[in-house]
């Protein structure tokens, strides 16, 4: 990806250098790694879900993670955690590697938490300097799977409980939890209870905020500006993945979805970060998919 500096800076930044070489050579070597450095920063932003390169992640996580930063992407989410390692590390290692690409961890989707692992992965995942603590489906077997799509079993009620008392476990140790949604939240029951709803009503703010997957809103046929409108400042995260003609899964800035005028309403929303996401490529390279992804923000006007 064509990495965008700014060449006044840049300029100035090599100037200093130059004067800070005639002093030592330790010191032109420390200088060179500082502007270097801040070079990658300023030209990463957003991040991405890195259940896009799932696969890649699965057979070596170390070059995968690489490549992502060298994408642009300025922090990840995990989508793996298994034997209180998150891709294979040890949750400090796991934070200690992708700080050293100039990344941060900045979630995590935990759906293999239950009541009785709960406080382990809540603090694996504090140790690996994560802030959010994702629910990505019901958890602790409520989500469906079927020919007529996702669903879940148990009733709205329970899962409020679960999320409550998961989100003040998180709460008191030090981080944050969040509910991801698909369509099916977003679609009333037989009762007309539309799940989504029920959970911001009754869902303590102070514990439990949202993750908005902004596809499956848009495939509920939902307008989340509505949602904006009726519960600020609870959609903490956004998933950005667009959608083709089709309704499949496309990357960003290449679909119909109008991320610009949801964009606009981020304040309202209460979105704090981002992540890329596409669940399937489709013969795409899914590397390539999120650079074009990554490029896809810049034009909209993602910071």
């Amino acid at each position: 990806m064509k990495k965008h500096l700014d060449l006044s800076i840049s300029f100035l930044l090599a100037l200093s250098l130059g004067f800070t070489a005639c002093e030592s050579k330790t010191g032109t070597k420390e200088t060179s790694t500082t502007v270097e450095t801040a070079a990658v920063e300023s030209s990463s932003f957003g991040g991405l879900a890195l259940y896009t390169v799932r696969d890649s992640m699965a057979s070596n996580p170390k070059s995968t993670l690489q490549a992502v930063a060298d994408a642009g992407y300025a922090y990840v989410e995990a989508a793996n955690y298994e034997d209180g390692k998150f891709y294979g590390m040890a949750p400090a290692e796991f934070k200690s590697y992708v700080e050293s690409l100039g990344m941060t961890v900045k979630s995590a989707h935990m759906g293999m938490v239950n009541m009785e692992n709960a406080d382990q992965l809540i603090a694996d995942v504090k140790a690996a300097g994560i802030e959010y603590f994702v629910i990505p489906v019901p958890p602790m077997g409520m989500f469906t799977f079927g020919p007529e799509g996702m669903g879940m079993k148990g009733t709205p009620d329970e899962l409020v409980t679960i999320m409550n008392t998961l989100g003040e476990k998180c709460t008191n140790a030090g981080i944050k939890l969040l509910y991801h949604n698909h369509d099916f939240e977003f679609k009333a029951m037989a009762d007309g209870t539309i799940i989504e709803e029920l959970l911001l009503e009754k869902c303590d703010p102070k514990h439990v905020n949202f993750q908005m997957d902004l596809f499956w809103v848009s495939k509920a046929e939902v307008d989340p500006l509505t949602y904006f409108e009726k519960y600020p400042g609870r959609f903490i995260a956004w998933h950005v993945k667009d959608m083709n003609d089709e309704g499949n899964f496309a990357p960003v800035g290449t679909g119909n979805i109008d991320f610009k005028r949801i964009l606009a309403e981020k304040d309202k929303s209460g979105m704090k970060f981002y992540l890329v996401e596409q669940d399937q490529t489709f013969g795409l390279d899914p590397m390539e998919a999120i650079k074009i992804s990554h490029k896809g923000l810049e034009e909209i006007g993602f910071k």
